[in-house]
C-alpha cells in the first residue's frame, strides 16, 4: 500500500519539530532519541518522497534530503576519528560532533535550509574522500616505515605525508571543538557561526587533498619507486651489514668486567647435560655481546671441549639462512679439499643445504656461534623449526646426545626463550663506574700509563665523559679511541660539550648511534611510539610504570584486540613494555614480588636515539632545565607550531608567561626535578592556548588554582595533578567529556560532577579531607577507582559499575553496615583488586568476604579487631597483604588454610605478638613470604612439610627463623635487621644450599 502525504504538511513539520525538540530536551547532552527517531522515519520510509513526485515541501525537504546527509557525515566523522585516533575512540567526543550537526539542521528552515542541504552534501563526499585517503596513507606509512632509513628520498616523503595524517587529524578535532562550543550560544549566533565553521572545514578538507595530490606527484617527479618493489637490501644497508660482519680471530686487547661472566658463560657450554642445548647472551645494542662470545669461544677449555667442530657464523638484522650456512660450511673439516667442494655446494638451494649440515653434524660433538640474531622468526629460519613445540630441534641443528651447543647473542630476551626455554639466557649487564673508567683509560690513554700520570683537568673531562656513557661498553670505547688520537685540553673540551654528536657520527656507519639506531629500527610499527614517548621524561628519570601505562592509553599508542575491549588496554600496554625490556631498549628498576615491573628508566644513549627520532618526526619538543628560556630567546623560536607535545623541566612561571604558537599541542608534561620549588600561578593560558590537548601533567608542580577553563579542552583524556598542593577543583572538570583518567590526590573534597565523565576509567583521589557525597555510579566505563570513602561508596549503586577491576576505599568504616557493605563489593562482578585502608581513629570489625568470589587481591590497612575465619576469606585469594591491624592472636593458624594464597605480606604492626608458627601442610601454595617490621615477634617456627612451594622469603626484623632448610624450592632470601650478621648467618646457614639471590644486609 502506497504512502501518501498529508495534506496539512505545515501542521506535521511543526509537529516533527516539536517532538525532536522534546526528545532534545529529555536527551540532554545525548541526543541519541533524537537521532534515533530521524533514522527512524528515513529509514522506515514514513512517507513516500515527494520530490519524486515534484512536490516540494520544506518539511519533506528536511526528512528525505537533510536528514540522510546528517546521518551520512556523522557516520563519516565517526569513521575518521576510527582512523585518525586509534582504537581508544572518544565516544562522547563523536557523539558532540553528531549533536552539532544534529541540532542544526533541526534550526534551520527555508532557503537557509537548503543552502545548508547543499553544503553538507560537499562536506560528505569531502569526508568520504578524506576517510579513503586517511585509510590508505596509514596503510602505506606502515610499510614505508620500515624503508625509510634506507633511503633518504622515501625518508623525506614518508615525514610529508605524516606531517598530512597531522593535519588531517587537527582538521576533525578543531572541527569538533567548535561544534561543541556553539552549544553555549545563543540561536542566531549559533546558526551563524556553525555556517561559517562548516564552510572551513569543508575548505580544509579542500586543501587536504591538494596538497595529497601535490605529495603523490613529488613522488613521481624524484622517482621514488613503490614500497616493496626495491631489492631488499639497499646499498647502505649491505655497507653496514658488511662493517659489522664478527669474526672470532679480531679479539680486543682490552676487555673490562668480563671475567665472571666469562666464567660462568663457559661452565654452561662445557657441562651440563648431555642434551644439546641452545645457550644465549642477551643485552642492548654495543654492550659486549660479541666481544664476550669471542672470549669465551677462544676459551682454552672450549677449545678442549669442542676440538673437531667449532664454527662461528654472523647472521645479521637481514637475515639469509642460506648465506649462514654457506659461512658454517666453510669452516668444517669436510670440506678441507675446500675450492671445488665449496664450489659445488653453493649450488645447492638452501633446505639442501640445511640437509647436509643436519647429516655432517649429527654425529659431532659442535660449538655453533650465530652472533646477532634478531628475532624469532630468525631462528625459526635457520633452525628449519617445523612446529613450535620446545622439544622441537629443527632439521639443522641435530642433538647427538654428545653435549653439543649453539650459542647464541642478541638484543632480545624473547629469542633466547624461544630458541631453548629450558636454557637460561645469560643477560648482560652495563659496566659499573670503576669498571667503566678502567675500560675508557684502556682506550684513550694508549700507553697504558696510570690516569694519575695525565693532567688533572683531562682526567676531570675524561670521568665527565664516561659519566654519559652510563656503563655501555661501545660507547665508552669509541669515545676512549677518539680522544686517543689528541691528547690537548682544546680537543677534549671540545668533545667534552658535544658528545652526542661525536658518538653519533664518529666511525660513521659504525658510529654508537647507528649501532643502536638498528635495534630503533628492528621495532614493529606499534612498538616505536612508544619508545619515543620515552624521550619526554628527563634524564635518569625513574618512570612509574603505571603512569606511563596511562599515558600510552590516552595517547591512542595502546589499541585492543577488539574496539569494545577497553579492559584489556592496560594489559596490553604492559604486554608493550616488556617487549620492550626485552629488546633492551628499557632498564627495569624495580619489579613486584609477582615479577611485574613497577618502576623502569631509559639509557642515556636510548634516551638520545629517541629524542632525535621524535624531533625527526615533530613528536615531541622539551625545554631542558640545562637550556633555559633566556631573554635572548624569541618566543616564536621555543616550539615549532607543528609540535604534538611538549615537556617542561624547569622556568616553569617564565613557560607560562611567554606567547605560545602550538595550537595543535596534544600533550603537556611538566617535570620537578627537585632543583628548585617549582611554582605555576597561573594555568588559564593552557585551555587559551592549547585547545586540542590530550594529556595535562602537573604531577609534583606547586599549583596554586586549577581555573574553570581547564573544562573546556573537550579532547582531554588524561589529567595528572598529584603532589600540585591543590584543594579544590573546578565544577567544570565535569565538561571533560574524552577524561579517561583522572590523577589528583589530598583534594580537601572532590566536586560532585565526576558522574558526568562518562568516558573516565581510571580515578585516582586519595586523601580526601571532606566525606561529602560524590556519585559515581553513572560511570559504567570505571575500572580503577582509588581514594572513595567507605560513606561514599555505600551510597552509589555498585551494580552498575561493571566494568570496575580494581577498588581502594578508605575513610571510617563504622560509618557504613558491615553486611550492606559486603554486598556492594559482590556485586562487583570483574573486581580483582581490594584495597581497604580505615583512619586511625577507627577499626575494621571481623571482615566477612566469602561472597566476593572472583577477589584475587586483598590488601588490609587498620586496626582489625578479629581476624576472619578462613571460610570467610574470597575463595579465590591468592594475595594477601596485612597492615597496622593490631592483631593480638598468631594469624598464621588460619591463614596456613587459604587453599590458593600464593604471596602473604605482614606489615608493620600487623601482629603484635612474639610468636608465630606454620604447621605441617600449612600454606599449601604459598610461593612469596614477606615479614616488614615485625618488631615484637622473635621467632617463626616453620615445621617440615609447610610451605612446600615457596621460592621468596624477606624478613625486614630480627625475628629469627626456623625450618628454613626444610624448603626445598626457597630460590631467593633476604635478611635485613639490626643484629650482628654472624647471628643471622647461624639462623640461616643451610649446608649444600645455593641460592640464586642471597641478601644479609
Amino acid at each position: 500500500m502506497q504512502n501518501v502525504i498529508p495534506e496539512n504538511t505545515s501542521i506535521l513539520f511543526i509537529a516533527m519539530l516539536l517532538v525532536l525538540i522534546i526528545l532534545w530536551v529529555i536527551g540532554g547532552s545525548k541526543l541519541s532519541p533524537a537521532h534515533a527517531f530521524l533514522s527512524f522515519t528515513y529509514h522506515n520510509k514514513v512517507f513516500s518522497h515527494p520530490l519524486i513526485e515534484g512536490d516540494f515541501k520544506p518539511s519533506a525537504y528536511f526528512l528525505y534530503v537533510i536528514a540522510p546527509k546528517i546521518l551520512s557525515i556523522s557516520l563519516w566523522i565517526e569513521r575518521i576519528s576510527f582512523i585518525c585516533q586509534g582504537k581508544s575512540l572518544r565516544e562522547s567526543t563523536i557523539r558532540m560532533a553528531t549533536e552539532a550537526l544534529f541540532s542544526f539542521a533541526v534550526e534551520r528552515l527555508g532557503d537557509k535550509l537548503i543552502q545548508e542541504a547543499k553544503f553538507l552534501k560537499g562536506v560528505s563526499r569531502q569526508a568520504d574522500r578524506l576517510h579513503r585517503d586517511l585509510r590508505a596513507m596509514q596503510c602505506f606509512l606502515a610499510e614505508a616505515d620500515k624503508k625509510q632509513e634506507e633511503d633518504s628520498g622515501v625518508r623525506n616523503w614518508v615525514s610529508e605525508i605524516r606531517e598530512a595524517v597531522y593535519n588531517a587529524e587537527d582538521i576533525i578535532d578543531v572541527f569538533i571543538l567548535n561544534a561543541e562550543s556553539l552549544r553555549t550560544n545563543f540561536f542566531l549566533k549559533r546558526v551563524f557561526k556553525k555556517l561559517i565553521n562548516h564552510d572551513k572545514v569543508g575548505k580544509k578538507i579542500e586543501a587536504f587533498q591538494l596538497g595529497l595530490l601535490d605529495i603523490s606527484n613529488r613522488r613521481e617527479a624524484l622517482g621514488i619507486q613503490n614500497i616493496g618493489e626495491g631489492t631488499s637490501r639497499s646499498a647502505q644497508n649491505q655497507m653496514l651489514q658488511d662493517l659489522r660482519r664478527s669474526t672470532p680471530h679480531a679479539q680486543e686487547h682490552v676487555v673490562v668486567g668480563l671475567e665472571k661472566e666469562a666464567d660462568k658463560l663457559v661452565n654452561q657450554l662445557i657441562g651440563g647435560d648431555l642434551r644439546r642445548r641452545v645457550i644465549s647472551l642477551v643485552g642492548m645494542g654495543g654492550i659486549g655481546k660479541t666481544t664476550l662470545a669471542k672470549k669465551v669461544y677462544n676459551h682454552t677449555q672450549v677449545v678442549e671441549r669442542f676440538p673437531d667442530c667449532r664454527v662461528w657464523a654472523y647472521v645479521s638484522q637481514d637475515c639469509r639462512p642460506r648465506d649462514v650456512y654457506m659461512q658454517i660450511i666453510k669452516q668444517l673439516d669436510c670440506t678441507s679439499t675446500k675450492d671445488q667442494q665449496v664450489l659445488e655446494m653453493e649450488k645447492l638451494q638452501e633446505h639442501e643445504l640445511g640437509d647436509f649440515l643436519h647429516e655432517h653434524l649429527k654425529e659431532k660433538r659442535y660449538l655453533i656461534v650465530l652472533d646477532d640474531v634478531w628475532s624469532c622468526r630468525d631462528w625459526n629460519c635457520l633452525a628449519k623449526l617445523s612446529s613450535n613445540d620446545p622439544d622441537c630441534l629443527g632439521n639443522v641443528f641435530p642433538d647427538g646426545g654428545n653435549g653439543s651447543r649453539l650459542l647464541l647473542t642478541t638484543r632480545d630476551k624473547d629469542v633466547a626463550l624461544h630458541a631453548d626455554a629450558r636454557s637460561t639466557p645469560q643477560e648482560m649487564q652495563l659496566l659499573s663506574n670503576q669498571k667503566s673508567w678502567d675500560l675508557f683509560c684502556g682506550k684513550a690513554f694508549l700507553d697504558h700509563v696510570s690516569a694519575d700520570r695525565y693532567p688533572p683537568d683531562l682526567v676531570q673531562l675524561g670521568r665527565e665523559m664516561v659519566d654519559k656513557c652510563n656503563g655501555l661498553p661501545l660507547a665508552i670505547v669509541v669515545l676512549g679511541g677518539l680522544l686517543s688520537r689528541d691528547m690537548s685540553h682544546t680537543e677534549w673540551r671540545k668533545v667534552h660539550d658535544n658528545i652526542n654528536a661525536y658518538l653519533a657520527k664518529e666511525g660513521s656507519q659504525t658510529g654508537v648511534m647507528t649501532m643502536l639506531n638498528l635495534s630503533y629500527i628492528d621495532l614493529p610499527s606499534y612498538l616505536k611510539p612508544c619508545f619515543l614517548h620515552l624521550s619526554l621524561f628527563p634524564e635518569d628519570y625513574v618512570i612509574s610504570t603505571r603512569k606511563l601505562f596511562l599515558l600510552w592509553i590516552a595517547e591512542g599508542f595502546v589499541l585492543s584486540a577488539e574496539q569494545a575491549d577497553q579492559q584489556s588496554m592496560k594489559v596490553t600496554a604492559e604486554v608493550y613494555l616488556n617487549e620492550l625490556i626485552n629488546r633492551n631498549l628499557i632498564q627495569v628498576v624495580r619489579m613486584s614480588v609477582n615479577a611485574r615491573v613497577v618502576e623502569c628508566r631509559v639509557h642515556d644513549l636510548m634516551r638520545e636515539l629517541a629524542i632525535g627520532k621524535a624531533k625527526e618526526q615533530n613528536f615531541f619538543r622539551t625545554h631542558d632545565i640545562a637550556n633555559p628560556l633566556s631573554s635572548s630567546t624569541s618566543n616564536s623560536s621555543l616550539f615549532s607550531s607543528k609540535c604534538r607535545r611538549q615537556s617542561i623541566y624547569s622556568d616553569m612561571e617564565r613557560y607560562a608567561s611567554v606567547e605560545h604558537n602550538t595550537p595543535y599541542l596534544r600533550s603537556l608534561l611538566f617535570f620537578n626535578l627537585g632543583h628548585e620549588i617549582c611554582r605555576i600561578s597561573q594555568l588559564d593560558f593552557i585551555g587559551k592556548c592549547f585547545k586540542v590537548l590530550r594529556v595535562l601533567d602537573l604531577e609534583g608542580v606547586e599549583v596554586e588554582s586549577l581555573p574553570s577553563i581547564v573544562g573546556t579542552l573537550i579532547h582531554l583524556r588524561y589529567l595528572g595533578l598529584r603532589h600540585t598542593g591543590l584543594k579544590l577543583l573546578p565544577l567544570s572538570i565535569g565538561n571533560l567529556r574524552s577524561l579517561q583518567t583522572l590523577d589528583v590526590n589530598n583534594l580537601k573534597q572532590v566536586p560532585n560532577v565526576i558522574w558526568k565523565i562518562q568516558n573516565m576509567r581510571y580515578l585516582y583521589m586519595e586523601g580526601q579531607e571532606d566525606d561529602i557525597p560524590l556519585k559515581i555510579d553513572t560511570l559504567e566505563n570505571l575500572q580503577v577507582l582509588s581514594g572513595i570513602t567507605f560513606k561514599q561508596w555505600i551510597q552509589n549503586n555498585s551494580s552498575k559499575l561493571t566494568c570496575l577491576g580494581k577498588l581502594k576505599l578508605e575513610g571510617r568504616y563504622e560509618l557504613v553496615k558491615g553486611v550492606e557493605f559486603w554486598k556492594s563489593i559482590a556485586k562487583l562482578r570483574v573486581l580483582k583488586s581490594l584495597y581497604l585502608k580505615a583512619s586511625e581513629e577507627s577499626s575494621f570489625p571481623s571482615l566477612a568476604m566469602d561472597s566476593c568470589l572472583y577477589l584475587s587481591k586483598l590488601d588490609i590497612k587498620g586496626h582489625l579487631q578479629k581476624l576472619s575465619e578462613t571460610f570467610q576469606f574470597p575463595p579465590n585469594l591468592s594475595q594477601l597483604t596485612l597492615d597496622s591491624c593490631r592483631l593480638d592472636c598468631d594469624p598464621m593458624p588460619i591463614l596456613e588454610k587459604l587453599p590458593k594464597l600464593l604471596t602473604l605480606r605482614l606489615r608493620a604492626e600487623s601482629y603484635l605478638g612474639t610468636e608465630m608458627h606454620v604447621s605441617a601442610n600449612g600454606f599449601p601454595q604459598l610461593k612469596v613470604l614477606q615479614l616488614f617490621e615485625l618488631s615484637n615477634v622473635i621467632n617463626l617456627n616453620i615445621e617440615k612439610g609447610a610451605m612446600p612451594w615457596l621460592m621468596q622469603l624477606h624478613c625486614y626484623s630480627s625475628t629469627s627463623i626456623s625450618g628454613v632448610d626444610k624448603l626445598s624450592n626457597l630460590v631467593k632470601v633476604k635478611i635485613v635487621s639490626n643484629s650482628p650478621i654472624s647471628i643471622r648467618q647461624k639462623n640461616f646457614r643451610i649446608l649444600g644450599k645455593n641460592y640464586l639471590y642471597w641478601d644479609l644486609s
